[in-house]
């Protein structure tokens, strides 16, 4: 039985048995805290050699891809700022988690912390390194491999080689242990959804949540895709945003049914090339970059469901946190890719930094393969944005120039 299947048997049998039976939960739960232990031991590790590996990747490339990979990086990041913003009005308007409260939100060990913006920028800086690493500090952790990653190229040849290869082992490393803990994720999902469905004494009102989130979610994902990327062509770059997706049709019926951008990577190439007349130079240069760091869909979705886990335990959320979590979510799009179950885990990394429940995951997770299809779909679709824009920024004609 393959693996989403597994979780949706895990997370059908745990509402069951919360319904059921919701006075046995808490003899389960520590499952469930063992599977969220082992995701938040993943996340200093994953944030590190993710972000270290790419940026000094960009850094290693000739003058003139340099150049173009800045912009391209530059249109990346704004495609993604607008698809975080989207989903942040959306769920502060609509507030899904607002009908249903699970548990005390004063009695959580991880209750979120009113930080102020000095708190904030001062918190960058580590006091010492080995304490950022060892307490989990997440943004910390972050500038160390920024610095890292912008820095490695400037050193000796012979170390620069032992860095790198050890940069790439360590997140190779990394991705194979998350592959192990996300195996066992139906067991960890099964006492989580049990302990939520347990807690919750309207649990109608709580299959309801779920849903309005899985609509917020998808509204989101159908604004940023069908309005303001075709907005952003049409007036920024003077193109025919229809004619444009149109052309990347097959491209993204392979990225919804698959889920995945690599696999759907040489039709989008072939599309943004010969459809739209997008050179070789930059469709081979833009596509591939994006496919690793260009997370439009992922950036949403994270945003929203931080927010949304906050709203149905009852927290209120400072615009500090919610500045924080709007910035987490962006450096997670960029360094998810190749992550398996890539939202899930950067979702725990996005939690542990506002301070929020790592198991509120379990409320959302019933519904993330129908949305991993749908926030695929907008990743590739934003990857062939950028590709169009950054060829225009170029100078280049264009088979779909109004």
């Amino acid at each position: 039985m393959k693996l989403h299947w597994q979780i949706l048997l895990s997370l059908a049998l745990g509402v069951v048995f919360g319904i059921l039976v919701p006075e046995t939960t808490p003899y389960i739960s520590w499952i469930g805290d063992l599977f969220m232990n082992a995701l938040s031991m993943l996340i200093v590790p994953i944030i590190f050699f993710s972000i270290a590996t790419s940026i000094s990747g960009i850094q290693e490339t000739g003058s003139g891809l340099k150049k173009l990979g800045f912009r391209t990086m530059a249109y990346y990041v704004l495609t993604m700022v607008i698809a975080i913003f989207t989903g942040l009005f959306l769920v502060t308007l609509i507030e899904p988690g607002s009908n249903v409260q699970i548990g005390d939100a004063v009695d959580l060990p991880h209750s979120a912390e009113q930080l102020s913006t000095r708190d904030i920028i001062t918190g960058f800086v580590p006091k010492n390194i080995f304490y950022a690493f060892t307490q989990n500090s997440t943004f910390p952790v972050i500038l160390i491999a920024i610095l890292t990653g912008l820095f490695l190229p400037k050193i000796s040849s012979e170390g620069r080689r032992s860095l790198v290869g050890f940069f790439k082992g360590g997140l190779e490393l990394t991705l194979q242990i998350t592959k192990t803990v996300i195996r066992l994720s139906p067991l960890g999902i099964f006492a989580i959804v049990a302990r939520q469905f347990g807690m919750t004494a309207d649990f109608w009102a709580l299959i309801q949540t779920i849903l309005m989130y899985f609509l917020t979610v998808s509204a989101g994902l159908a604004i940023h895709m069908f309005v303001w990327l075709p907005l952003l062509l049409r007036f920024g770059y003077n193109v025919k945003p229809w004619l444009h997706l149109k052309n990347m049709s097959t491209a993204l019926i392979t990225a919804f049914s698959t889920a995945s951008s690599g696999a759907t990577l040489p039709l989008t190439l072939h599309a943004v090339e010969h459809k739209d007349g997008v050179s070789a130079k930059i469709t081979n240069f833009t596509i591939p970059l994006g496919a690793a760091i260009n997370m439009d869909g992922t950036a949403l979705l994270e945003c929203v469901a931080v927010i949304f886990i906050a709203q149905a335990y009852g927290i209120d959320l400072s615009i500090v946190q919610q500045i924080l979590i709007v910035f987490t979510s962006l450096l997670c799009a960029i360094g998810a890719a190749g992550i398996p179950m890539a939202a899930l885990v950067m979702m725990a990394l996005i939690l542990n930094v506002v301070g929020l429940p790592l198991e509120g995951i379990g409320l959302i997770i019933g519904v993330d393969r129908i949305l991993d299809m749908m926030r695929t779909t907008v990743n590739v679709y934003g990857d062939t944005c950028v590709a169009v824009m950054v060829a225009k920024s170029e100078g280049e004609k264009l088979a779909i120039d109004r």
